[in-house]
């Protein structure tokens, strides 16, 4: 269960007095850990600013945008929020203390554009863990943080299926951390609803060592269209007949097909009814603001909020369920963890269940230290053009390098289980270790460590890197290794390790195309 807010002021972790019971998991269903009473979800997916722009926008840091809003959450009945896009730097304590006062929870994605496991060329790296702990020291203090999701829809083809192994090692590292910093907040997984791999992906998830598997799963299921859909024929009931007998809970990461508008959500009576309330517990419409993709329950302009015809539909469909549950005291989990998916293409799944290690900044700094030729460069390019060239580099240097020398030490192979014991390394030190090996493989002779001007000789500190894969972070370190933390304020303590990262991130993006 969540840590008490007594517990968390001794950890230097508690911000205010608590507002608000925090939720906890037991077995397949959320309950109220004070009252013990099941808690259903009824959520909004809620990202407001939807202004043009390649940044990320963090609706929490931006104290005018929840006044503007909370008073329209509230009036439409909502006890959470699933908020995509957040940042760990800024202050985030005006708009969670208003929602916490309001009663209000909040779902966290851990990932963001441009921090998150790509699924067509997937990589977890220092970078990327660094970046989702910082999120976690962030916001692991407020008491209505409900879950965090460590992705959404990362897989969504039959083609991509080896992206969940990276994931999931996400779920099993960030839930070690969050127990290190003597929390329990827990940690799922957000899946679109694929015919061909939903029940590959929902047993993927659940299933192997418990520390890796996801705490709570969400279907994001859009099925369910109009007024002349029902439970049966809108394909609810098979989703609801899949996730029977469980042992973790289900809801729904996003609801609300609109291909029929004005939208009236019928299936709201369903969702909080007796046909689900046994096997799901709750969800999250989609979404708070109108975009051009015609969703919206509410039009922004500015500091102006307007209502939609949807947003009285959903209110008054929302006004009218009243979920019943059963008490956490009377309850006695019965459910049954499931067995990992068959690995094959005929099974239209080849993640293995033997996942990436936890990506460690000790071994590839130690790696780095044993390098004779490394990259010129020792932090990411900050410019789209100079990413492009960089990337396309990189890109040259592995597809020249590797075709000629086994680069298994930086490599991945999902669909084998296999990680190199550097491919949790950020790109920087990866290619690094390619440079070195080409040099070595030429017996260090004159140029040999130059391709173009890229790289440069180096003198290393230790003679080999025997002893790296043993090297171990420190506990409780949350550092992003592209940057480096003030110790000026809270506020933005980590605002330039987290903004190296977005760079990070999006120059794996431009490398991984020139890679593939």
């Amino acid at each position: 269960m969540r840590v008490s807010i007594a517990s968390a002021a001794l950890l230097g972790l508690a911000f205010r007095a608590a507002a608000i019971d925090p939720i906890v998991t037991k077995g397949s269903k959320f309950f109220n850990s004070k009252t013990g009473e099941q808690f259903f979800i009824k959520g909004v997916a809620y990202q407001p600013d939807i202004e043009s722009t390649s940044q990320v926008r963090d609706p929490l840091a931006d104290k005018s945008i929840c006044t503007r809003d909370l008073p329209l959450l509230k009036d439409m009945g909502v006890n959470a929020i699933r908020v995509y896009q957040t940042e760990p730097f800024g202050n985030h304590d005006d708009c969670m203390k208003m929602l916490s006062d309001a009663g209000i929870y909040v779902l966290l994605d851990l990932s963001t554009p441009t921090e998150t496991i790509n699924r067509e060329t997937p990589t977890y790296d220092v970078d990327l863990y660094g970046y989702y702990k910082q999120k976690i020291d962030t916001f692991g203090k407020y008491d209505n943080i409900l879950g965090f999701f460590a992705g959404n829809e990362v897989t969504n083809a039959v083609n991509n299926t080896d992206a969940s192994a990276f994931v999931k090692a996400v779920i099993r590292d960030t839930r070690s951390y969050i127990k290190e910093k003597g929390l329990s907040i827990p940690v799922g997984y957000a899946a679109n609803d694929d015919a061909d791999i939903r029940w590959q992906l929902q047993t993927y998830f659940d299933c192997g060592s418990t520390d890796e598997q996801a705490e709570f799963l969400a279907i994001n299921l859009y099925e369910w269209c109009g007024d002349d859909a029902t439970f049966e024929t809108s394909g609810y009931a098979d989703v609801v007949k899949n996730a029977t007998g469980w042992d973790i809970p289900y809801i729904l990461g996003e609801y609300g097909c609109n291909a029929i508008r004005p939208r009236t959500f019928p299936e709201i009576a369903s969702i909080y009814g007796s046909d689900m309330t046994d096997v799901f517990s709750g969800g999250f419409v989609y979404e708070y603001v109108e975009e051009a993709n015609g969703y919206g329950l509410v039009e922004v302009s500015g500091s102006k909020a307007t209502k939609t015809e949807d947003y009285a539909n959903f209110k008054k469909a929302l006004a009218a369920v009243k979920p019943s549950g059963v008490k956490m005291s009377s309850y006695s989990p019965s459910g049954k963890q499931q067995t990992c998916p068959k690995v094959g293409s005929n099974y239209h799944w080849v993640a293995s269940s033997s996942l990436p290690p936890t990506p460690s900044n000790a071994t590839c700094e130690c790696m780095m230290k044993s390098l004779s030729c490394t990259s010129k460069l020792t932090a990411m390019p900050t410019s789209g053009s100079d990413l492009k060239s960089f990337g396309q580099s990189v890109g040259q240097i592995f597809g020249t390098v590797c075709a000629s020398i086994d680069c298994g030490d930086v490599s991945t192979d999902a669909s084998k289980g296999e990680y190199g014991k550097y491919s949790g390394c950020n790109v920087l030190q990866r290619v690094s270790w390619v440079v070195n090996a080409w040099y070595e493989n030429e017996r260090m002779v004159d140029g040999s460590c130059d391709f173009d001007g890229f790289a440069t000789t180096a003198k290393p500190s230790l003679s080999d890197d025997s002893s790296c894969s043993s090297q171990k972070d420190s506990s409780g370190s949350g550092s992003h290794t592209s940057g480096s933390n003030s110790d000026d304020s809270e506020d933005d303590s980590s605002s330039g390790a987290s903004r190296a990262g977005v760079v990070s991130a999006a120059a794996a993006a431009i490398i991984a195309a020139a890679l593939f």
